[in-house]
């Protein structure tokens, strides 16, 4: 593995692999620069180009899926909600140079979130706008249940350093014990964690990534409370939503399950990744 690979099955792209993508596909863009960016994502690989556009290559192969998800959420999500989203640009097909699909997207400005300083009143009104859309033009959306992600949960416990693994579990268990979704489909963007939320001047200014959003357990947009938001703010995010005790429950788990599975995975890779899921694994703990 190189030093930025954060999976053992990475495809090997780099600064000249998109100079020469861009060559190829996009020759009205290949003049620009091109910057690799580090940042805490753990899907896509992203690089600056010029001062208006990003390019966002999947690190892995299945990750090319999410390129044409993304492409055909973003133009609905735009027309409702107020923060800015990549718009994309163009979407790249895959090539002897790169087997996968990837995307030229906008740049959105402002500083990545840390976790505490997103506003919860901002986050809930996102979370309400993408629930206004049709969920019959979104393509099936969210993260695994809790039953189907329990060994995956409980190997990761076994994993831990530094935490009450009893503790872990103990709350696991009750984690299994929510309400299950109902069915019904509603838009989500079922991945609300900081790296993808932008602010300006402590306002939230853009949402990134839509890769996994569609439609689907209304829970997953429920997740930040704990891996975004702290005291009064958190106070705010679920105040402002409708959600019923089954879906708050079903989002602690689902919270949960995330983060425990990221910590032991990134612990060497993403250490900044793995430490804002012990975050919010301590954050989901200290509610019992």
């Amino acid at each position: 593995m190189r030093d930025d690979d954060l999976h053992p099955d990475e495809l090997p792209v780099d600064a000249a692999t998109v100079a020469a993508l861009l060559a190829d596909q996009a020759p009205h863009l290949a003049a620009l620069p091109v910057r690799p960016l580090r940042a805490l994502g753990t899907v896509n690989r992203v690089f600056r180009l010029g001062a208006d556009l990003a390019v966002r290559i999947p690190r892995q192969v299945a990750g090319g899926a999410d390129v044409a998800r993304e492409a055909a959420v973003v133009p609905l999500v735009a027309r409702v909600l107020m923060p800015a989203v990549p718009e994309v640009e163009l979407v790249g097909t895959p090539s002897d140079l790169l087997p996968v699909a990837w995307s030229v997207v906008r740049w959105v400005e402002g500083e990545p979130a840390a976790a505490g300083a997103v506003p919860g009143a901002d986050l809930a009104e996102t979370v309400l706008a993408l629930r206004s859309l049709d969920p019959s033009a979104l393509p099936d959306a969210g993260r695994a249940t809790a039953a189907a992600a329990d060994t995956a949960v409980r190997d990761a416990i076994d994993l831990l350093t530094g935490l009450d693994r009893g503790r872990v579990g103990a709350a696991w268990d009750a984690a299994l014990e929510a309400p299950r979704w109902n069915g019904v489909r509603v838009p989500i963007h079922a991945d609300l964690l900081p790296p993808n939320l932008v602010l300006r001047r402590g306002r939230l200014a853009g949402v990134l990534d839509w890769g996994a959003a569609g439609a689907g357990d209304p829970a997953n947009d429920l997740v930040p409370a704990w891996s975004c938001l702290r005291g009064e703010e958190r106070t705010r995010f679920r105040a402002s939503l409708p959600g019923t005790e089954g879906e708050w429950a079903r989002a602690k788990g689902i919270a949960l399950a995330q983060a425990v599975v990221a910590i032991p995975y990134y612990a060497a890779t993403n250490p900044a990744f793995a430490a804002l899921c012990r975050a919010t694994l301590t954050e989901v703990l200290a509610e019992g």
